[in-house]
């Protein structure tokens, strides 16, 4: 399933929950064919996230809306400004105007995190990447936030990487073991997948250099001291990524390193959304 059908599938699954049997509120008050329009008024500064998926979420209820973009995904926001009008049915408006600010607040939070770790990147070569640790059913749009902020996405779930953390190293009786065995599927049941291995000490790198048959090596919980021995043994044979202990207090020691990524959970999970509101544009405005 390509990205605009997950996006349907994910606006259509939100719509539902929130709507059920009808939005009665709307179907109390308002005339079904009266038309309106509202505007996006932001409350906070930060990077702004959602805008292409607020068109898709009202046109799912009604394509021919009207939809005029102030600004575009990616750029600075700042209180005071608006960033969209819309016109359309007001029981389109008033039915998806929740998913509309849920989705925004929530991507332009992200967006606006990884911003602040990715600028501390800057003049490294080193490329920041989020993780799964993301709201179940909302992966789609939190790691889209990120690439808007200037992030990569990392494996975007179990299916589509082969990565060998802790547990299927222990659970399968060692590194040497879980790689052979990767290996041994990748080239056997679903070619083309990519390998990557944690490990957790200089030992294990050792190991894992000595193995082989792997396409990327995680440094889980090193220093950058640490780091800096394991890439003078890796000497560019693989690809490397730092995980573990990286804040925005210490990104940059690690990035000095000249580790080829550094994955980072918290640009998601501690994300905090951001204040936008949608209000009604009357005539008189």
């Amino acid at each position: 399933m390509n990205y605009n059908d997950q996006l349907s599938q994910l606006i259509q699954n939100a719509l539902s929950e929130d709507i059920g049997d009808g939005d009665h509120s709307t179907l109390s008050c308002i005339d079904v064919k009266a038309t309106g329009k509202a505007i996006l008024k932001i409350k906070q500064d930060g990077v702004l996230a959602g805008m292409v998926v607020a068109e898709k979420i009202f046109r799912f209820i009604e394509p021919g809306i009207t939809f005029i973009p102030f600004k575009k995904d990616g750029e600075t926001m700042h209180f005071g400004e608006m960033a969209f009008e819309v016109e359309a049915r007001i029981h389109t408006i008033l039915k998806t105007e929740r998913l509309v600010l849920n989705t925004m607040q929530r991507m332009s939070g992200i967006a606006t995190l990884t911003k602040t770790y990715t600028d501390k990147l800057k003049g490294y070569r080193t490329k920041l990447l989020d993780t799964r640790k993301t709201t179940p059913n909302f992966r789609l749009l939190e790691k889209e936030a990120v690439r808007i902020g200037g992030g990569f996405n990392h494996r975007f779930g179990l299916f589509d990487m082969i990565m060998l953390k802790d547990n299927h190293i222990d659970y399968c009786g060692g590194i040497e073991k879980a790689i052979n065995k990767a290996y041994e599927y990748v080239q056997t049941v679903k070619t083309g997948l990519h390998i990557e291995v944690e490990t957790r000490s200089i030992d294990d790198v050792k190991k894992v250099m000595a193995t082989g048959k792997i396409n990327r090596i995680m440094l889980d919980n090193f220093t950058p001291e640490l780091i800096a021995e394991a890439l003078q043994i890796i000497q560019g044979q693989y690809e490397t990524e730092a995980s573990g202990g990286i804040n925005l207090g210490n990104i940059e020691s690690y990035a000095a390193t000249g580790v080829d990524f550094i994955s980072s959970g918290a640009i998601i999970h501690q994300a905090r959304s951001l204040d936008l509101s949608l209000k009604a544009s009357m005539p008189s405005d």
